[in-house]
């Protein structure tokens, strides 16, 4: 009878190693399709931000804050992509979906903490423009290099220090199932399997979620919200020049905004509650879109970037006529 029980408890112990992750189906020959176009993709995101982030180390005249955040926005990115791409693209091309115990949690924490850094970047940036157009003249002083290193330090720290807290809490759940019905691991996905009280996941999970999501949205409105009424009391030309500097992070910061909120809620749904296209694309929309939106949208639009760009790639550029 022992033998019997100890069996039961190493066979539950095997099956719960892995995960099963469900929302791969067999697409047949469309699957190299499929790894075709997500590895040309891969590659798009690797090279931009590769590009952005040499372009900036090698140029002095962009050794400048925001800059900086920049590079960082892009090295976050290299580092996300790295979290999701490899894995999804061997999931397409195999017949089964099963991901071991410990590399979902490596999963998870690379996913979590690529999510919050891009937040808590985000803020120190909007901070950088606050003080840039509302207290020009204080700004060598307030943004120096100690300054932006601390800023930095901050910026990765915290999220490497929460997410890891989350992450180990759920690591320590006894499981009473292995079937994860997404396209990667998520902690709030493995927590639901667990067969024992989750109170303290919870709260843990929410205070994470105030600490590196809400709270640097709250912060990046508040100072856009400064930004707005110095620009209204000022001269057209001013506006001009602020919002050139200013909308190219506003396009990121809404757009990753409506990707974090749309996988905030997709997590307290299952599969089967929605369109199963909108699931898909709400699912790998937060991993896909903001790592190759952020060099695009920094590389177009501001123009010393754009010049130093144009002048790598030898591309003339276009002059205003009169």
């Amino acid at each position: 009878m022992n033998n019997n029980n100890s069996n039961i408890n190493h066979n539950n112990n095997a099956g719960s190693f892995y995960f099963d992750l469900t929302l791969f189906t067999d697409q047949g020959a469309l699957r190299y399709l499929f790894f075709t176009l997500c590895m040309l993709l891969y590659a798009a995101i690797v090279s931009a931000n590769v590009f952005m982030i040499v372009t900036i180390c090698l140029e002095r005249s962009l050794h400048q804050p925001m800059y900086i955040f920049i590079s960082c926005l892009s090295v976050n990115s290299l580092y996300g992509s790295a979290g999701f791409f490899p894995r999804f693209m061997v999931d397409l091309l195999s017949d089964t979906h099963l991901i071991s115990r410990p590399a979902c949690f490596i999963q998870i924490y690379v996913i979590y903490t690529y999510a919050s850094y891009e937040l808590t970047i985000l803020s120190v940036m909007a901070y950088d423009r606050y003080v840039a157009v509302c207290q020009p003249l204080h700004y060598h002083s307030k943004m120096s290099f100690r300054v932006v290193r601390n800023l930095l330090i901050i910026a990765w720290f915290y999220p490497a220090f929460a997410v890891g807290l989350c992450v180990s809490l759920a690591g320590c759940l006894p499981l009473c199932g292995n079937k994860i019905h997404r396209f990667f691991c998520g902690n709030w996905s493995v927590v639901r399997l667990s067969c024992v009280d989750t109170t303290l996941n919870n709260i843990v999970g929410r205070f994470l979620t105030i600490t590196t999501i809400f709270l640097p949205l709250i912060f990046v409105l508040f100072t856009y919200l400064r930004i707005l009424l110095v620009c209204r009391r000022s001269s057209s030309e001013f506006r001009g020049k602020a919002l050139q500097t200013c909308l190219p992070h506003i396009v990121t910061f809404v757009n990753y905004s409506i990707s974090i909120f749309c996988q905030l809620l997709l997590s307290r749904f299952e599969p089967d509650e929605i369109n199963p296209l909108v699931f898909v694309v709400l699912s790998l929309e937060f991993v896909i879109i903001p790592p190759i939106n952020n060099p695009l949208v920094y590389g177009l639009n501001l123009p010393q970037i754009r010049g130093i760009i144009f002048k790598i790639l030898k591309i003339p550029k276009t002059v205003p006529a009169g």
